[in-house]
């Protein structure tokens, strides 16, 4: 069974950027960043806008575990 785990906030948290500011960057609202670590969907426009206004890969926002 694989798990996948939502990172953003630690990537935020290392980086020492607001929500806020990654929303300007990205595009994405507030309110979807906000709720982004506790969705088990994500809308896949937002994953890539995220990931591009990070520098990061799609899949760098998330930790995938395999049991």
């Amino acid at each position: 069974m694989i798990k996948v785990i939502p990172k953003l906030t630690g990537i935020l948290n290392e980086r020492n950027m607001t929500q806020s500011k990654l929303s300007e960057l990205s595009g994405v609202p507030q309110s979807a960043i906000s709720r982004f670590d506790r969705n088990s969907q994500h809308s896949d426009i937002h994953v890539f806008a995220i990931a591009r206004a990070l520098g990061l890969r799609a899949d760098d926002l998330f930790e995938v575990l395999e049991d």
